[in-house]
């Protein structure tokens, strides 16, 4: 017979574990934001890993149009090697849990992401607005040509691409100092959903730090990942832990 003290607080673990459910209702429209955090549980590095550095480097100095301008082989060259690392990932529970909840709410879920990997497209998730860019994409940077697939150059190319038009070849990704993309759509979104998760991101990093202040008046705020964002004030509730341990039995379907 269990003692009334561990009663009382298997009682109690099981009312806490009812609360963190988050519920969302049948006509809810759901904004999920993903940062680093969520691609880290894969083996992904964290961009601000290690310093910020990369080959004695401030990733700034290799992720920015300026360095484009003044070495485009040496951000080639670490881009090259942000594939190798990504190419090698799996989704892991967040990402698999995520797309689960995708499939259920179909066009009521807006997923966006911080991150460059295609994890969130490799557990299953459509639609995927990546506003910082996609790191197997490249496109010009002189003419209007549409993004394409570029899943292959994992090497540093030998001699720069160039277009049919004559301008270079670069990464699909949004640099400092550049607009991330899709922003018209990505407020708009957040003006009609009921629910803001946000998983795995620092509360750091412009624009998306912000998202969280625009839609708190209407919408439940939640947060879930390892360690409390730089943000944390501006959610209502905040759930730490590994995504990939705490999203897949965090939701309930109404």
């Amino acid at each position: 017979m269990a003692r009334p003290g561990r009663a009382k607080l298997a009682n109690f673990l099981a009312s806490l574990s009812r609360e963190i459910v988050l519920h969302i209702g049948a006509n809810d429209r759901v904004f999920v934001l993903t940062g680093a955090g969520i691609s880290a549980e894969s083996g992904i590095p964290t961009f601000r890993g290690a310093g910020g550095l990369w080959r004695n480097y401030r990733i700034e100095e290799v992720a920015s149009p300026s360095a484009w301008r003044r070495d485009p082989r040496l951000v080639w060259e670490f881009y090259s090697m942000r594939r190798q690392v990504a190419a090698e990932a799996k989704p892991n529970p967040a990402h698999v849990a995520l797309a689960s909840l995708q499939r259920k709410l179909g066009d009521r879920l807006f997923l966006c992401t911080q991150n460059v990997d295609n994890l969130h497209e490799q557990a299953g998730s459509s639609g995927v607005v990546h506003m910082h860019g996609e790191l197997f994409k490249s496109r010009c940077d002189r003419c209007d040509r549409a993004p394409f697939d570029d899943a292959q150059s994992y090497d540093p190319p030998a001699d720069l691409p160039i277009c049919h038009c004559g301008g270079n070849i670069r990464p699909h990704i949004c640099w400092f100092g550049e607009i991330p993309f899709q922003m018209e759509t990505i407020y708009r979104r957040l003006g009609e959903s009921e629910l803001f998760l946000a998983v795995g991101t620092s509360g750091v990093v412009e624009p998306a730090a912000s998202f969280v202040a625009y839609c708190r008046e209407r919408a439940r705020t939640v947060y879930v990942g390892p360690e409390e964002p730089e943000n944390r004030g501006l959610f209502s509730e905040c759930h730490l832990g590994k995504a990939g341990e705490e999203l897949p039995r965090l939701f309930e379907l109404g």
